[in-house]
């Protein structure tokens, strides 16, 4: 399993076998489990249609590997499931490219309106950012992991909105089967 490690910006490889112990230097093999990490990519680029659909600020998300959610501080009486899911699978058919660029944190800190997230901060540190472009579409910031063409997405369902507090209001979706 992979998780956040305690200091900032580390990642943690737990081994699968409890009470393994690693030698520093020591030589892995890493097995990728594709189909979780493909449908992780699928839902983390469609959020990113999601936020475009639903233009205000986004409070929160969660992505696992059979659903996603995107909390957003709006009025709740603006937001409609079905508009929601005809738009953003209109937006997944016109097939776009994802792209990555870097930009430094100068140029970030002058164009503050890239950050869609509240809560969230775009790491910084290193002196440049990550950007995600889907030409037309959206450019942020994210470092997280996206499919090559947004038409792999192949599709969502928008399966609850609930109000989740004052600037929470939460959209989950799936993918479409």
């Amino acid at each position: 399993d992979t998780r956040k490690g305690e200091a900032s910006g580390s990642v943690v490889h737990v081994p699968a076998r409890a009470g393994s112990r690693l030698e520093p230097g020591e030589c892995l093999t890493l097995e990728l489990d594709w189909e979780r990490r493909y449908a992780l990519m699928r839902l983390h680029t469609a959020l990113h249609l999601l936020s475009c659909v639903i233009v205000a600020p986004v409070s929160g998300g969660n992505i696992a590997p059979d659903k996603a959610r995107l909390d957003f501080d709006i009025d709740m009486s603006l937001l409609d499931a079905g508009h929601i899911e005809r738009e953003t699978n209109a937006l997944i058919a016109s097939g776009v490219a994802t792209e990555t660029a870097w930009i430094t944190d100068e140029e970030l800190d002058a164009q503050p309106e890239l950050v869609k997230t509240m809560s969230v901060r775009p790491p910084r540190g290193v002196g440049r950012v990550r950007l995600v472009r889907i030409a037309g579409i959206d450019l942020q910031p994210c470092g997280g992991t996206h499919v090559r063409n947004i038409a792999e997405i192949g599709g969502i369902r928008v399966t609850r909105i609930r109000n989740e507090g004052k600037r929470n209001k939460r959209v989950e979706i799936v993918l479409a089967a």
